[in-house]
């Protein structure tokens, strides 16, 4: 499937929230023909160079797609839009439009079933309900209900200020069991980075 990527510096997880602010042509028209297809694009992290302008130098082969859940125009003019990532790809051949839109063939990473908190989850559990409390997290609008191992790995992933790379390892790991066992290693490694 083909499909418009947009480079960001940051790591959309599925059925997590992200607000843009879209101001250049290119991404205005891919906005537009999002809305009428009723489409997704997909969200890349940039690894090297700059989120606006130029197409980035390097970004990820990862990704998630992202589709519109809302939209209004800004006190500053700007487009605002608010999206959830959906589901994640993997970047094949790709090329520069003209009008300098980045457009992939992808191919879509299937997810391993989802599977039921277990008292092993409870810590983290608990984390992500005093995250979800911050002015930012609540700001976003994201779901409060956590239905299984997924969504509270896919959130956690997503709210936590793990660097890029890591965000990175996290979307690639199809487990959700696994996935969490690898957030509780991040989440041991910046509390002992902490109190060393």
């Amino acid at each position: 499937m083909t499909l418009p990527l947009f480079p960001l510096n940051t790591v959309l997880f599925p059925g997590c929230y992200l607000d843009l602010q879209i101001f250049e042509a290119r991404y205005l028209d891919m906005i537009g023909r999002c809305m009428k297809k009723n489409g997704g694009f997909g969200v890349v992290c940039i690894l090297e160079g700059d989120q606006v302008g130029t197409v980035p130098a390097g970004f990820s082969l990862l990704g998630c797609e992202a589709v519109i859940r809302d939209f209004q125009q800004q006190d500053n003019g700007l487009l605002g839009i608010r999206v959830e990532g959906i589901r994640r790809f993997h970047v094949g051949p790709f090329e520069v439009q003209k009008d300098q839109l980045l457009v992939a063939d992808v191919q879509w990473l299937a997810e391993a079933p989802d599977a039921p908190l277990s008292e092993a989850d409870s810590d983290l559990l608990a984390l992500l309900v005093a995250l979800g409390e911050h002015p930012m997290v609540e700001a976003l609008g994201m779901p409060r209900e956590v239905t299984g191992q997924q969504s509270l790995a896919n959130q956690l992933a997503y709210l936590l200020p793990f660097v890029e790379d890591d965000k990175l390892e996290l979307l690639a790991i199809d487990s959700p069991r696994q996935r969490l066992d690898k957030i509780q290693a991040l989440l041991d490694r910046l509390q002992g980075e902490l109190f060393a």
